[in-house]
């Protein structure tokens, strides 16, 4: 099973480049003529989201909608699925961050929850907890 780069993803979904996008296509359908799965890490999701979000203008909505494309599309394999569908579903309903829910999804899918954090939205993602301040002197 080969893995996809956060580039050919972009170029999938955006397609703001037609000769990386033809390529991208003709790769993933490549893959499902053959009856194969492209791997796709949680390092690449957690690329993607700020690459949608930061140079390409997606909110939080989109964002949402074309991961739980990603996470239903039969030609891919993704990474920690179950954690990555409990961090999305956080990211939806919460103020934290993607990255900061899916920290937390894959701290409590390892069993190591809590994640302690001093980040306040991301205390607030089931699984997290606010590090207390020492009352200052």
């Amino acid at each position: 099973m080969a893995a996809l780069d956060t580039n050919v993803l972009v170029r999938y979904l955006v397609r703001d480049d037609a000769r990386q996008l033809q390529a991208a296509a003709q790769l993933i359908r490549g893959a499902i003529d053959q009856g194969e799965s492209l791997f796709v890490p949680v390092t690449v999701l957690l690329e993607l989201e700020w690459v949608l979000r930061a140079s390409y203008g997606f909110d939080k909505n989109d964002i949402v909608a074309v991961f739980a494309a990603l996470l239903s599309a039969m030609e891919l394999r993704i990474d920690a699925e179950s954690a990555v569908a409990s961090a999305l579903s956080a990211y939806g309903q919460g103020r934290a961050d993607f990255a900061d829910c899916m920290h937390v999804a894959l701290a409590q899918q390892a069993g190591q929850a809590p994640l302690w954090t001093f980040d306040k939205a991301c205390a607030r993602v089931e699984g997290a907890r606010l590090v207390a301040l020492a009352a200052p002197n």
